[in-house]
Formats: structure tokens, C-alpha cells, sequence
């Protein structure tokens, strides 16, 4: 195959299947592997940072504190959307994704060597702030890439839905495989977990890393921004020009994600702290329990995806974010019961709403977008929903706790969540089994 022909989009249809095959792997294992790297920071923070970086602070106020690192990285994000979409939709998918890869992979290696405040003190807070922040600029940049490397490459309209959530798939076998490196490394360092024991699975990233690159270095750029190229639209500012030309879009796809980010960040960062501090459970029995969780998310997220190619996008998101508002009240009630049993449950069953909506979300985020600018408005609207629903979610929740001291106030924020999800993706329009290779709505 040559690039001329990725380029007019007239490859064979088994020379097709061959790069649309690669592009889904490459897209799912790069981004397991950013989000291996970005979620291992959520449950260590929770687990240790607090005790490391903020040893003379009140447990509570520790918490907050670790927890204000951790949103460091979320406000990085739609910076990082808008300058990688810029490169995105300009020199293409492919070698963005290499970058943020990257990127992405020596920030979260590094962390893996910051001191604690016994070492060098308040600087090392300092340093981690700074490696949060380049940690999530990178994955800023990395999300609508990888989802646009996959879908692009799809030739039909009517599975659109199920191979964009293939990169999605990433996000929940990430986070899998960061518990699984927490769990086990916290048995074999044991009560050295604090000293040494956390460090490791950052370490251990660089070899992911090494391996998702080798993986991205083989494919081809998608026919349709080959197509961009061929017909000379590719945007001087695309960044800037989505943001004046679908203004629109950008805001209702950052708030489509209120029902899946918020709880998502409840349910696998503030839950050590919950688990730990308020329930009594052992941190082994939680990451047991979100190995579980994790699983069963990342086995859903395509059979979802592909729901919403048969249903519809809009119908079947209005569906996910009802589930998602509701299943609050259920997750907390469960954990209040003090009952081993009814927590496993609760934790393990905590992300199918979640990915419920998470599925068929990247089809509907980038599906709302012209073709040349698609890498920008879709990351930045994407990435938006960090600042106000991910990022502050165990912030919130940790709040609403040491106000109300009950979960149901976090089930309450959780349901008003849902409802602004269910509004905004009501006003999207609905492009599911459309063409949307060419530029449309005006651009």
C-alpha cells in the first residue's frame, strides 16, 4: 500500500480491514497505556501522597491537599487539547499520538523518583505539581487522536459507534492494569508500601511506553485526514477556529461528560479515601475490589458502543446518564452498610454506568465536528469536562463528606450530574449512521 493510496481513501477492502485493524489496536493499547500512567496517579493519591508530601497537615486537610495535585493535571488537560489538536488537525493523528505517548510516559516515570517532605520538603509537592501538570498536557492531547485514528479509518456508517470505543476501552484497562501494579507491589513491599513499594508501577511505565510506541510507529494516517490534506482545508489556527466556528459543540461535549467523569473519579479516586477512612476496609481489599470493577468496565465498553450504533447515539447516552444520576444512591447505600460483602459489590459493579456512557461518548463527541478541525474541538471539548467534572469530583465529594458527613450528599451531587448530562446531549444533534467524513454544519 502507499500513502497516495490512504491518501484518496481507494485502498482494497482487505487492504482496508488490515489498516483499520492496526489503527484499532494501536489506538487501544497507546491509550491504555497514557491512562495506566495518568489513573495510577488517582488511587496512589488517595492511598499515599498525603502521608508523603503533606505529613504535618490534619488527615483531612492532607487529603484535600494530595487531592489539589491531582486536579493540577486536570486543568492541563484542555490546554493540552487545544495545542496538540492544533498539531492534530494540522500535520495529522499519527505523529501527535507519538508525541503525547511520549510525553505522557517520562512525566509518569519521573514520578516514580520524586522525594518525599522528608527529603527535601514543600519541594517535593512543588515537583509533583510540575509533573502532574506535563503529565496532563499530554494526555490532553491523546484522547481525541487516538479515538480519531480509529474512527477515521471505519468505512461504513453503522459501526461507527462500536470501533470509536475501542480506544475508550483504554481508559477502564488502564486503570486495571494500574491496580493491578498497586496491589501487587503493595503485597510484595508490604509495610514498606510508603517508602519504595508506590514507585514502582511509575517505574515500571517506561517499559509500556517503549511498547506502545513501537506499536504507533507502524500504522498509516487516516484516509480522512489524508483527504484533508489532498483538498488543501487544513486550518492555519484550528484550535482558535473551532472554538469561533462550533462554540456551540465545545460547550455541550464538555458537559455530555458530567454524568461519566464526576462519578467515574467518585467511584476510583475517592473511594480509597471513603474506603479507608470511613468504612475500615484495608487498601488491598479495595484495589481487589476495583480490579473487579475495572474488568467489568472495560468488557462493557464496546458492547455499549455498539448499543448505540443500534439505538441511536443521543437516545442511548439519555439512557446511560438516568442510569448513571440513580445508580449514586444504590453505590453509597451499599457502602453504608458496613458489610464487606455489599461494598465488593457496590465497588465492583460502580463502573457499568460509567461506561454505559462512556462507550458510545467518543463516537458523540467526534461525530459533532468537521473533519479538519476535529482533533481540537473534540479534545478540547473533551477535555473541558476535566476542570468541572473529573478533576474537582473527589475534591467535591471529600467536601460534601466533612460537611454533611453522608454519602447521599454525594449521590445528590452525583444525580445533578446526570441531569446536566441528560440537557446538554439533548441539545447535540444526532449523527449517528451519517456521513461525517466531509466538513459540515457550515465549517
Amino acid at each position: 500500500m502507499t500513502v497516495a493510496e490512504s491518501a484518496t481513501g481507494i485502498l482494497a477492502e482487505p487492504e482496508h480491514r488490515v489498516q483499520l485493524r492496526r489503527a484499532v489496536i494501536a489506538s487501544t493499547i497507546g491509550t491504555t497505556i497514557e491512562w495506566y500512567d495518568f489513573l495510577l496517579y488517582s488511587i496512589v493519591t488517595g492511598l499515599v501522597f498525603a502521608k508523603l508530601f503533606f505529613p504535618a497537615s490534619d488527615p483531612l486537610v492532607g487529603t484535600m491537599q494530595a487531592y489539589a495535585i491531582f486536579f493540577v493535571g486536570f486543568v492541563a488537560r484542555p490546554i493540552g487539547a487545544a495545542i496538540f489538536g492544533h498539531w492534530g488537525d494540522r500535520i495529522g493523528r499519527k505523529a501527535t499520538l507519538i508525541a503525547t505517548l511520549l510525553i505522557t510516559g517520562l512525566a509518569t516515570f519521573a514520578v516514580g523518583l520524586v522525594p518525599s517532605y522528608e527529603s527535601i520538603g514543600i519541594w517535593g509537592a512543588i515537583i509533583m505539581i510540575l509533573l502532574r501538570f506535563i503529565q496532563g498536557v499530554a494526555v490532553g492531547g491523546e484522547w481525541s487522536g487516538s479515538v480519531l485514528l480509529a474512527m477515521e479509518w471505519a468505512r461504513t456508517n453503522d459501526n461507527r459507534g462500536f470501533i470509536a470505543s475501542w480506544p475508550q476501552f483504554g481508559a477502564p484497562a488502564g486503570l486495571f492494569l494500574a491496580n493491578i501494579a498497586v496491589l501487587v507491589f503493595s503485597a510484595i513491599s508490604g509495610d514498606q508500601f510508603l517508602t519504595w513499594g508506590w514507585r514502582i508501577p511509575f517505574l515500571l511505565s517506561i517499559v509500556m511506553v517503549a511498547v506502545g510506541l513501537w506499536i504507533r510507529l507502524g500504522i498509516f494516517e487516516t484516509p480522512v485526514f489524508q483527504r484533508v490534506l489532498a483538498e488543501e482545508r487544513v486550518a492555519r489556527a484550528p484550535s482558535l477556529e473551532v472554538i469561533k466556528r462550533q462554540p456551540k459543540q465545545v460547550i455541550l461535549t464538555a458537559l455530555v461528560r458530567m454524568a461519566e467523569q464526576s462519578p467515574g473519579y467518585v467511584y476510583t479516586a475517592y473511594v480509597f479515601s471513603y474506603g479507608t477512612a470511613v468504612l475500615g476496609q484495608s487498601r488491598d481489599f479495595l484495589l481487589a475490589a476495583l480490579i473487579v470493577c475495572t474488568a467489568l468496565g472495560f468488557l462493557w465498553v464496546p458492547v455499549a458502543g455498539h448499543l448505540s450504533d443500534r439505538f441511536g447515539r443521543r437516545r442511548f447516552y439519555v439512557f446511560g446518564a438516568v442510569f448513571s444520576g440513580v445508580f449514586g444512591f444504590f453505590y453509597f447505600a451499599l457502602l453504608d452498610t458496613m458489610s464487606p460483602l455489599w461494598i465488593f459489590v457496590a465497588i465492583s459493579l460502580s463502573l457499568i454506568p460509567v461506561m454505559t456512557l462512556y462507550g458510545p461518548q467518543a463516537a458523540l463527541i467526534a461525530e459533532s465536528f468537521s473533519p479538519r478541525l476535529r482533533y481540537s474541538g473534540a479534545g478540547i471539548g473533551y477535555q473541558l469536562a476535566s476542570i468541572i467534572a473529573g478533576g474537582p469530583a473527589p475534591f467535591i465529594a471529600a467536601g460534601l463528606f466533612a460537611a454533611y458527613h453522608s454519602g447521599m450528599a454525594i449521590a445528590l451531587y452525583l444525580l445533578a450530574c446526570g441531569v446536566i448530562t441528560i440537557i446538554a446531549v439533548s441539545l447535540l444533534r444526532d449523527y449517528t449512521n451519517k456521513d461525517v467524513s466531509r466538513d459540515y454544519d457550515g465549517v
